[in-house]
């Protein structure tokens, strides 16, 4: 184990309380998930925020497939042009993910594009730097790290 449910959710709090101090003064920010888990992340991390963060908050979900990311769905269509953006997923690898996932936000141009993870891991093959971070582990590449999510409860994290 990882992260139990406990760690996870203060991970998730401290999180989003340094995503609300670095916009600090912004109007809005849109938080896109990740499927299936970061769009659980995405979701936890906007209630933590309601509370702290001054402005609109939207969340949405982008679905794309992992190991060939040629097509990606978007929950629904959404003007990035000026937005201050929050890319979020559970597990960051090698970066794959997070890379293509930006390609639809290319097209237009956001304000500012962040990403958001609960576990990263040290293997980065694709040039995407992780700006927020529940916990950072070395593993070895046959390894893999399971974020355990019921329903939309995060339950915690583990090395598998």
């Amino acid at each position: 184990m990882i992260l139990s449910a406990k760690t996870a959710q203060k991970k998730m709090q401290r999180m989003a309380l340094q995503v609300a101090e670095k916009n600090a003064g912004q109007k809005a920010l849109l938080l896109i998930g990740i499927k299936e888990n970061g769009i659980h992340i995405a979701n936890a991390i906007a209630g933590y925020l309601a509370s702290i963060f001054e402005g609109s908050i939207e969340v949405i979900s982008l679905e794309l497939n992992k190991k060939m990311p040629a097509e990606i769905t978007l929950s629904k269509e959404v003007d990035f042009n000026g937005k201050n953006i929050l890319l979020i997923d559970d597990v960051a690898n090698s970066g794959r993910t997070m890379m293509y996932a930006l390609k639809p936000l290319l097209t237009q141009y956001p304000a500012q594009v962040e990403t958001l993870v609960l576990v990263e891991r040290t293997h980065k093959l694709f040039p995407v730097a992780i700006n927020y971070n529940g916990i950072s582990v070395s593993t070895t590449m046959q390894e893999n790290i399971i974020v355990d999510v019921s329903g939309s409860e995060i339950k915690g994290a583990y090395l598998q």
